[in-house]
């Protein structure tokens, strides 16, 4: 097998482990608790860590062995292997603008795989070496004092998402260089490159988080996608001296295949985030901002209301008979019963009156025509 399938293969079964363990991450934050450190007590999470380690040192070995012009493009398959994983293991389906961004993606690096010419390992010297990384720290700070002038969140987060992903190309350039001093026998960059590269990694974790504020995922994420492959292949053509087959016209079919595969991965990861958004809309908090989606599972929280006073014979004060009291009015309507008259008010009793069962009855002449009836309360 030759040094480039074999750059291929592992740059593949890298993508792969890499899309595995993306997965598996996102079930166990999905199913989580929310508590700090919860993950490091499950034990699935623990295999994903070690799904990325795999891809990680696979797309070391693949950097020392094939050129960092394809290696590296390579690398975004990880989004386009992601998808059929995601449907086939946890059944989540794709809409087609995350499938045609995938034929998109797959269809231009292929074409790249086929102009790639078979190319040398080679590594950069001391002095390179030093020109490079000064050329990118001044890149990097150049780009973080424009984002810091910006006011408009997008473009802002745009211009980090830039620096991000000159960032970790660049870190990849110093990790194929020390990967093909490994595999030669020949180590000769040591500590200092091995300081480069975890300081150019952690300012590009740095610039990433620092382009998602404000601006959302979907921006920040493609930008870094099609930067890092672009920046770590310029370089490859110009330091590492790599070239595509067939002179001019195989190079100017390489950069349509790039800006293919460029476009592919745009669409994959708006489409994705999309998704992602619509997915936590209708699990967490609906298209209007309210959370009433998200508490289908809680128990209802019942305000209390306007503060009554009870009555005295334990009614309900909204019976519309409320059962009078100490507190209620004399009723004074008369009401006509027969050939008598019956009052409803306190009994004014006149001489002669008699009470029977509460019934004051004034008058005994033969009249008798006039009744007074009293509240239960004042009998």
């Amino acid at each position: 097998m030759s040094s480039l399938a074999l750059a291929v293969l592992l740059s593949l079964v890298s993508a792969v482990a890499y899309a595995a363990g993306a997965i598996v991450q996102e079930r166990v934050a999905a199913a989580g608790d929310g508590r700090p450190y919860a993950p490091l007590r499950n034990g699935v999470w623990w295999v994903a860590v070690a799904l990325n380690g795999v891809g990680a040192v696979l797309h070391v070995v693949a950097l020392a062995y094939g050129p960092l012009s394809l290696v590296q493009p390579l690398g975004a398959l990880t989004i386009v292997f992601a998808l059929p994983m995601a449907a086939l293991f946890v059944r989540r389906r794709a809409g087609w603008t995350a499938w045609r961004g995938a034929l998109m993606a797959t269809v231009g690096l292929a074409g790249l795989l086929a102009l790639t010419g078979s190319a040398g390992s080679h590594t950069l010297a001391g002095a390179e070496q030093l020109m490079l990384a000064t050329t990118t720290a001044g890149a990097v700070v150049a780009l973080l004092v424009l984002a810091k002038g910006l006011h408009r969140p997008m473009l802002r987060s745009v211009v980090l998402a830039t620096g991000a992903g000159i960032a970790f190309g660049i870190a990849s350039v110093f990790t194929k260089t020390v990967a093909v001093e490994w595999t030669t026998g020949a180590v000769t960059s040591g500590l200092p490159t091995l300081l480069v590269i975890a300081g150019l990694a952690a300012a590009g974790l740095l610039l990433s988080q620092a382009a998602y504020r404000g601006a959302g995922l979907t921006a920040p994420l493609a930008t870094v996608t099609v930067v890092n492959p672009v920046v770590a292949a310029a370089v490859g053509l110009t330091l590492f001296g790599e070239q595509f087959r067939y002179g001019l016209t195989g190079t100017l079919l390489a950069l349509a295949c790039g800006a293919l595969a460029a476009a592919g991965l745009v669409l994959l990861t708006t489409e994705r985030v999309g998704a992602e958004r619509r997915t936590a809309e209708r699990l967490g908090a609906g298209p209007d901002g309210d959370d009433s989606a998200g508490r289908a599972g809680r128990p209802p929280v019942t305000l209390p209301g306007p503060v009554t006073r009870s009555s005295p014979s334990g009614k309900d004060p909204s019976d519309p008979f409320p059962a009078p009291s100490s507190l209620s009015p004399p009723l004074t309507g008369p009401l006509r019963h027969g050939a008598r008259r019956v009052e409803f008010g306190e009994g004014r009793p006149t001489g002669g009156s008699a009470r029977r069962g509460g019934l004051a009855t004034p008058g005994t002449g033969p009249d008798g025509t006039v009744q007074t009836l009293a509240p239960p309360a004042r009998r």
